[in-house]
């Protein structure tokens, strides 16, 4: 399909990841992971739409991003990534963070609101807590990927029991 941007032609023809197919992502039992393909994805409908406490929206080779849920006054959960950079953005509700080198250490304490952006180096204890009166909406980029291509984590005890 010939398109135009900024008054230049290209072909488009790359998927577009469409918000609705998040909403029942397992309607065929197939995954919505797109990794390894070129997507396009409105990323802030994609977090506010994903019900579940855990999706993988694209696994790649160096590359993996999430989609997170996290339920009033519940958290992520303490957690360490001895190999793996973290990014983090919030696109709906209210957070504590926390972070620190050890899980007794937690030096780093910040509130955190919608369009906050977290970054935490591989191998940093952190946890992420609902402080709000609403879901917490967030997608998280992790380099390299750091859960199996397909994850869904329907909720936090499902994820821990996975992970464990």
């Amino acid at each position: 399909m010939l398109m135009y941007f900024m008054g230049y032609p290209y072909y488009y023809a790359y998927p577009v990841i469409h918000v609705h197919d998040l909403a029942h992502p397992n309607r065929n039992q197939q995954p919505i992971d797109h990794g390894s393909k070129p997507s396009v994805v409105n990323i802030h409908e994609a977090a506010k739409e994903n019900k579940f406490f855990r999706t993988a929206l694209w696994t790649g080779e160096h590359l993996q991003v999430t989609l997170m849920h996290i339920d009033i006054g519940d958290d992520i959960g303490l957690e360490i990534h001895p190999d793996t950079d973290q990014f983090l953005r919030i696109e709906q509700g209210q957070a504590l963070v926390q972070m620190g080198d050890k899980p007794n250490q937690l030096t780093i304490n910040q509130h955190a609101n919608e369009d906050y952006a977290i970054i935490i180096p591989a191998g940093t204890w952190h946890n992420v807590i609902n402080m709000g009166h609403v879901p917490l909406k967030l997608y998280s980029i992790y380099a390299p990927p750091h859960h199996p291509f397909g994850t869904i984590h329907k909720t936090k005890q499902e994820a821990m029991e996975e992970e464990h």
